[in-house]
């Protein structure tokens, strides 16, 4: 069976390439959708060639990469606007069962992540009930501002799962932003940020993601895109559980939590 990553964006995968890097180890088929779309068809496609360069530098072929969203208009930090049809797209993307999905972080971090985690954990339920490995890639918790912390699991998300890295595997991980060369200015920020968190731990850890997270608030006080990308939480909430409107989501959107703290 097939490993699924399923990323809002295209870079998404090299705050995964520890987990990537390991089942190309253990000789696992693997499997990329991306799921937004951009504001122009050139930047669509230069974003998703520097995919393919990276994958391709990894021994991945084009047909390893499924662009879900393209020409669709779910623009890059409006995915939870089209859930609903994002979700049947995937659906028919990945026809037949998977081992174990891939996916950014339930964390608050930003709106497109959070609903690419709703996908993937109906979808795995849909596809044979394997599990669904959330990748930190950044968030706010407990941070002022717009700062945030990268590549650091929430504690409401579980136990975390850790993968040491050597020195050379460090370096290695780091060179990987070189295929990205659009987006070197996200990177010369959230680099250094996953560099500070990764690095004195000795390792990249990564968390099982249980379906009922889904239904709770990532955590408590404001997210972190509500506040730099002024994405209200309740509109990110009613796209998430617009899929649980056939009755076949593994969570239930109760998320006291969002009654509770932070700004609607």
């Amino acid at each position: 069976m097939t490993i699924v990553h399923v990323f809002a964006h295209f870079d998404d995968e090299f705050c995964a390439w520890p987990l990537i890097r390991q089942a190309i180890a253990e000789g696992r088929e693997q499997r990329f959708v991306h799921v937004v779309d951009y504001r122009t068809p050139g930047l669509s496609a230069r974003r998703r060639g520097e995919t393919l360069r990276f994958l391709r530098a990894h021994g991945f072929g084009p047909e390893s990469e499924i662009h879900l969203g393209a020409g669709t208009g779910w623009l890059d930090g409006h995915l939870h606007r089209h859930a609903g049809p994002a979700y049947e797209a995937l659906k028919a993307a990945i026809p037949g069962p998977v081992e174990r999905i891939v996916c950014p972080a339930w964390e608050g971090g930003h709106p497109d992540h959070d609903v690419c985690a709703a996908l993937a954990v109906k979808l795995a339920a849909e596809r044979g009930g394997g599990p669904v490995e959330q990748v930190a890639l950044y968030q706010g918790k407990d941070m002022p501002w717009i700062l945030y912390r990268a590549a650091t699991p929430l504690p409401e998300n579980g136990p975390a799962t850790a993968i040491r890295l050597g020195a050379a595997e460090w370096a290695h991980w780091l060179a990987q932003a070189r295929h990205f060369p659009s987006q070197l200015g996200v990177l010369a920020v959230l680099v250094p940020a996953m560099v500070a968190s990764c690095v004195p731990r000795g390792d990249f850890r990564y968390q099982r993601l249980d379906p009922k997270r889904i239904g709770e608030r990532p955590h408590e006080g404001p997210l972190h895109y509500e506040r730099l990308f002024k994405a209200p939480y309740r509109d990110v909430r009613a796209g998430v559980d617009s899929l649980t409107l056939d009755g076949k989501a593994p969570w239930t959107p109760v998320d006291s939590a969002s009654r509770r703290a932070g700004p609607a």
